[in-house]
C-alpha cells in the first residue's frame, strides 16, 4: 500500500510540474479594428483555440497594434502586420506567424512552432 501511495504522489507531482512548465507560454495576437484577416481568424479559429492542446499550453492574449507595447513582453522585431501571432515563453518571443491565410496553414505552422519550443510533444516516430 505504501508503494502505491508513493507512486500516486510521484505521478501527481510530475503532472503538476509538467503543467507549470507550460504556464509561462502565451500566444499573442497582434490585431487591429477593421482587419479583415483578424475577423476571419476570429470566425474560424478563436472559438476552437482555447479547447485545443495549443490553447491550453499557450493561452491567447490579444494586443492592439496601435496600443503601447505591453512592458512584460519582449518582441524580437517590430510589429507591422495584422494579424501577427507571436509565441512567447517567459515574456520573450520564440517565433511568429505574420498574416492569416487560412485554417490549415495556421494550425500546421502553430503546431510546428509549439513542438520546436517543446510546448507540444513531437509526433511519435519523429
Amino acid at each position: 500500500m505504501t508503494q502505491l501511495r508513493l507512486f500516486l504522489l510521484s505521478l501527481l507531482t510530475s503532472t503538476l510540474l509538467a503543467g507549470a512548465a507550460f504556464a509561462d507560454a502565451t500566444l499573442v495576437m497582434i490585431e487591429e479594428k477593421g482587419c479583415v484577416w483578424c475577423a476571419r481568424w476570429n470566425e474560424q479559429i478563436a472559438p476552437i483555440y482555447p479547447k485545443t492542446d495549443a490553447g491550453k499550453n499557450a493561452p491567447l492574449r490579444r494586443v492592439d497594434i496601435a496600443d503601447e507595447r505591453p512592458s512584460d513582453l519582449t518582441f524580437a522585431r517590430g510589429l507591422h502586420f495584422t494579424p501577427t501571432f507571436v509565441l512567447m515563453k517567459d515574456g520573450e518571443e520564440i517565433s511568429r506567424i505574420e498574416g492569416y491565410p487560412g485554417e490549415d496553414f495556421f494550425w500546421g505552422v502553430l503546431e510546428k512552432m509549439m513542438m520546436d519550443a517543446k510546448l507540444l510533444p513531437s509526433p511519435k516516430g519523429s
